[in-house]
Protein backbone atom coordinates (compact mmCIF):
# COMPACT_ATOMS: atom_id res chain seq x y z
CA UNK A 1 0.00 0.00 0.00
CA UNK A 2 2.70 2.44 0.98
CA UNK A 3 4.61 1.37 -1.64
CA UNK A 4 1.45 2.42 -4.20
CA UNK A 5 2.31 5.76 -2.86
CA UNK A 6 5.42 6.01 -3.34
CA UNK A 7 5.23 5.27 -6.58
CA UNK A 8 2.88 7.58 -7.22
CA UNK A 9 4.44 10.58 -5.21
CA UNK A 10 7.71 9.44 -7.54
CA UNK A 11 5.83 9.97 -10.66
CA UNK A 12 4.24 13.33 -9.99
CA UNK A 13 7.62 14.83 -9.04
CA UNK A 14 9.04 13.71 -12.30
CA UNK A 15 6.68 15.00 -14.17
CA UNK A 16 6.64 18.41 -12.32
CA UNK A 17 10.84 18.49 -13.00
CA UNK A 18 11.37 18.63 -9.64
CA UNK A 19 14.88 17.61 -9.47
CA UNK A 20 15.11 20.50 -12.84
CA UNK A 21 13.73 22.69 -10.09
CA UNK A 22 16.12 21.33 -7.09
CA UNK A 23 19.10 21.96 -9.02
CA UNK A 24 18.62 25.47 -10.25
CA UNK A 25 17.67 26.71 -6.86
CA UNK A 26 20.95 24.85 -5.68
CA UNK A 27 22.64 26.87 -8.42
CA UNK A 28 21.99 30.95 -7.70
CA UNK A 29 24.06 32.25 -10.75
CA UNK A 30 21.91 30.14 -13.25
CA UNK A 31 19.04 31.28 -11.95
CA UNK A 32 19.63 35.13 -11.91
CA UNK A 33 21.18 34.65 -15.81
CA UNK A 34 18.13 32.49 -16.56
CA UNK A 35 15.69 35.31 -15.17
CA UNK A 36 17.96 37.99 -16.53
CA UNK A 37 17.47 36.59 -20.11
CA UNK A 38 13.69 35.92 -19.63
CA UNK A 39 13.29 39.51 -18.15
CA UNK A 40 15.19 40.36 -21.46
CA UNK A 41 13.43 38.58 -23.81
CA UNK A 42 10.22 39.79 -22.52
CA UNK A 43 10.91 43.63 -22.57
CA UNK A 44 11.69 43.26 -25.96
CA UNK A 45 8.34 41.51 -26.88
CA UNK A 46 6.46 44.26 -24.99
CA UNK A 47 8.65 46.75 -27.10
CA UNK A 48 7.78 45.03 -30.48
CA UNK A 49 4.13 44.01 -29.66
CA UNK A 50 3.57 48.17 -28.76
CA UNK A 51 5.54 49.36 -31.59
CA UNK A 52 2.90 47.03 -33.71
CA UNK A 53 0.07 48.04 -32.23
CA UNK A 54 0.36 51.52 -31.72
CA UNK A 55 1.33 52.17 -35.70
CA UNK A 56 -1.29 50.14 -36.51
CA UNK A 57 -3.71 52.59 -34.37
CA UNK A 58 -2.03 55.23 -36.53
CA UNK A 59 -2.59 53.97 -39.62
CA UNK A 60 -6.13 53.85 -39.02
CA UNK A 61 -6.88 56.90 -37.50
CA UNK A 62 -5.39 57.88 -40.68
CA UNK A 63 -7.10 56.12 -42.88
CA UNK A 64 -10.37 57.44 -40.87
CA UNK A 65 -9.40 61.24 -41.29
CA UNK A 66 -9.12 60.66 -45.04
CA UNK A 67 -12.78 59.77 -44.96
CA UNK A 68 -13.56 63.36 -43.26
CA UNK A 69 -16.42 62.69 -40.59
CA UNK A 70 -17.77 65.46 -39.50
CA UNK A 71 -17.55 64.66 -35.96
CA UNK A 72 -14.86 62.23 -35.42
CA UNK A 73 -12.54 63.41 -38.07
CA UNK A 74 -11.34 66.93 -36.56
CA UNK A 75 -10.91 65.20 -33.52
CA UNK A 76 -8.64 62.44 -35.30
CA UNK A 77 -6.71 65.00 -37.47
CA UNK A 78 -5.42 66.79 -34.30
CA UNK A 79 -4.55 63.59 -32.73
CA UNK A 80 -2.58 62.41 -35.70
CA UNK A 81 -1.11 65.90 -36.25
CA UNK A 82 0.11 65.75 -32.68
CA UNK A 83 1.68 62.48 -33.01
CA UNK A 84 3.61 63.26 -36.04
CA UNK A 85 5.03 66.66 -34.57
CA UNK A 86 5.97 64.47 -31.73
CA UNK A 87 7.99 62.22 -33.99
CA UNK A 88 9.59 65.32 -35.85
CA UNK A 89 10.67 67.06 -32.95
CA UNK A 90 14.20 66.45 -31.09
CA UNK A 91 13.38 66.42 -27.25
CA UNK A 92 16.76 65.90 -25.55
CA UNK A 93 15.48 65.39 -21.93
CA UNK A 94 18.86 64.30 -20.07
Amino acid sequence: MADRGLTQAAAYLERANFAGYVDLLQKPWRLALSNLIGGIFRGIGIGLGFTVIAGTIVLILQELEVWNLPIIGRYIADLVAIVQAQLHTKQYTY
